[in-house]
Order: C-alpha cells, then structure tokens, then sequence
C-alpha cells in the first residue's frame, strides 16, 4: 500500500481546514482559569486558560480586545466564546477569542450593557447635561457608608488637601438588597436642604455583585436629576458602574473622588493672592487715573477761576493805563508845541517887539490906535507908548 508523503505545512493546513468547518469547534464557549497573561504592546492579548486537568493557548486580537469591558488579570476565572485552530506557522493549537465575561456574573453583564444602552439612548450620558463642579466649594456631601473604608479614605484626602472645606455625611447602605434606595435619598437629603456645592457618591472596590447597587436605573436617574454636581467614586480604576457615566464627573476611587472635589490650601491662597493682586493693580491704576483726572481739572479751574480773570483784568488795566499815559504824554507834547509855535508868532507879531527897535505907538485918550495925520489932529489929547513906558500929552499944532 503505498501512504503518500505530505509537507508540514499541507499536515498544518489540513487540520486547520478540518477545525476550521467543525461546527462545535468554530463556536465555542470555553470555561476556565487565566494564566500565562501578557499585553502586548501590538494590542493583542496572549494567555493560557487552564482548568485541573488541562490548559489551552489563547490569542485575542486588538479589534476583540479594545471592546472589553474590564482589566484581565491571573487566576481570573472566565467563560471565553470563541473558535478553536491552529497556528500554521507553528502547528499549535489555540483559541482565537472573541468575547470574554467573568466566571458566574453573564447575566450581570448583560443587564449592564442594557441598561447602558438604553440610558445611553436617552441622553442620561449626554456632555451637555453634565454640571461643572464649582472651584472653591465650601461644603462637600458625601452619601456611603459610614463604617467602610470609602469615607476614611475620603476624610483622610480632604482634610490633607484643605481645612477650609466641611464634608458632611449622609450614612447609607452601599451593598446588599435596594441599598440604592439609601442612597438616592441620600441624594434627595441634600438636594433638598441645598446645604452642600457638590455631592460625592461612592464606595470601595468589590466584584460586579457588590458593586451593583450602583448599576440600578432608578438611581442613575436621581444623580441625572440632581441640582448639585454629584462625583461618582465607586470601586478601584478598572471598576465601571452605570453611576460612573450619569454622574457629573467619574473619580476612579474615592481618594481621586475627595481630591477632585476639595481643592489645595495652596491653591486657594494663591488664588486669594492672585485676585487681591489685580485689585491693587485696579485699584492702583484708577488712582492714577482719577489723579491725572483731577490734575487736569484743577489746570481747568485755574484757567477759568475769578482770580486768574480778575489777575489778567489788572494786566489789562495795566496795559491801558500805559497806553493812556503814552496818549497823553503825546497829546500835551502836540499841544505845547503848537502853543510854542503860536507864542513864536505872537512874538513875532507883538507891537512892544516893534516899539523897541525905535518905534512908537499913539492913542487918543480911548484908546484908539492913531494911525494917519487926520486922526492926529482930531485928538486933543495923545497917549505915545515908547519902549520903556507912555507918556500922555497935548499936541495943538501940527504941520
């Protein structure tokens, strides 16, 4: 009987063709241990999944892994869906997952995608609904237990961070049956007396049960209703509850919760310190200005005040009073000038300047000038003006 001989790779090939078209083994439900785990740095996910009596090579590419819901870890105990092949390369067989749920929560998981789903839809995630949390609160509520290490851890944070912050606790139930309902009064508590700038809704980390009082409709609801700011700080970092995306911001653990509620002492004293600065600044220039305001309004008082009128009257007057003093000077000088001149010519014209070059002048006895030999004759008696005085007389013949 002559067995053909085949290759390696037609051996590999063959038992893929054969994995790859059974029907069981294309769509399988595989339970079982996590061990051997390793991220790589390409995405992908390598493992080992082992029970007590045997281990299977696992491989879950980076398109499957980017859509888990948690953090794989060693010794997890998991129910992986997937199918069953070889690697040709290697000849070894192995399991390409698909999707991969915790041990004994399936149900759990799919009640939360869900509800997710669903709030999701009907915008309770929405940005645009989320609440900014105030800068510097003054009061901060808390609603968790208050004997678990949640509000210890929160108390220890806080007061470490600032002593000008009070936390006021709302003790409730955070684990076990309609612990919820505790908690949304909680909510309620504080919405209703107004008293607090923000709310914190938490609790520590524990599996998908303990933690699902968190994923409960009705409670989503009440922290979407809320007026104050509400941080969710339920479980560790890896831990997701419906809380987480309703809530106004997400803490991964109540320490980040308190921490991102309660602001540095520093922070706020070089707040306070920054603002007092620009209202020097502000206070300082509008001085200033109201200086430069006022000088300019004193400069216009004085330009415009009585006195500088009445000071520039006296230089008016002042002014005046030299040009009339000019005026008159001019005007006497004129006018003795001409009185000169018109004593000139009376002198010139002045008989007794005549006379005392050897002159005479003859009057009757009125007074009248004699000036022809008829006159003369007329007269009985004359009066003769000569230059060192008259002389009056008789004259009865005259040739």
């Amino acid at each position: 009987m002559n067995i053909k001989t085949l290759t390696v790779s037609e051996v590999t090939n063959y038992i893929k063709r054969m994995l790859d078209n059974d029907f069981i083994l294309s769509n399988l439900s595989v339970k079982g241990e996590i061990s051997n785990l390793k991220y790589h740095s390409s995405g992908h996910i390598y493992f080992s999944l082992k029970d007590n009596n045997g281990k299977i090579n696992c491989v879950m590419f980076k398109s499957s892994a980017m859509l888990l819901k948690f953090a794989l870890e060693e010794g997890m105990e998991v129910i992986i869906k997937g199918r069953a092949s070889i690697y040709p390369a290697t000849g070894s067989f192995q399991l390409y997952c698909e999707e991969i749920r915790k041990e004994g929560i399936g149900d759990l998981f799919v009640k939360f995608e869900k509800l997710k789903e669903k709030l999701s839809k009907e915008g309770y995630f929405d940005e645009a609904h989320k609440k900014i949390l105030p800068k510097y609160p003054e009061r901060v509520g808390i609603v968790t237990s208050s004997t678990g290490a949640a509000i210890r851890d929160i108390i220890n944070v806080a007061t470490r961070r600032s002593n000008l912050v009070d936390l006021v606790l709302y003790p409730a139930k955070v684990q076990g049956i309609d612990a919820y309902k505790e908690i949304i009064e909680g909510i309620k508590y504080f919405n209703k007396k107004n008293s607090v700038d923000i709310i914190i809704v938490g609790r520590g980390g524990g599996s998908i049960e303990e933690l699902w009082n968190f994923n409960e409709e009705e409670l989503a609801k009440a922290i979407y209703n809320s007026k104050i700011p509400i941080i969710s700080a339920v479980g560790h970092e890896i831990d997701f509850t419906i809380c987480d995306f309703v809530a106004d911001v997400r803490a991964a653990t109540p320490s980040q919760g308190a921490e991102i509620a309660v602001p540095l002492s520093s922070d706020i004293r070089d707040k306070i310190s920054d603002i007092s600065n620009r209202i020097d600044k502000k206070i300082d220039s509008k001085l200033q200005s109201c200086k430069i305001e006022l000088s300019g309004a004193e400069r216009l008082l004085k330009l415009n005040s009585p006195i500088a009128k009445i000071s520039n009257s006296y230089l008016e007057l002042d002014k005046l009073q030299e040009r009339l003093r000019f005026v008159i000077k001019a005007k006497l000088k004129k006018e003795k000038s001409a009185i000169e001149n018109l004593n000139n010519l009376l002198f010139a014209h002045n008989p007794i300047n005549v006379i005392s070059k050897g002159y005479a002048i003859i009057e009757d006895n009125d007074n009248n000038l004699i000036t022809s030999k008829e006159m003369l004759k007329e007269s009985k008696e004359i009066k003769i003006i000569l230059k060192d005085g008259e002389t009056k007389g008789n004259f009865t013949t005259l040739e």
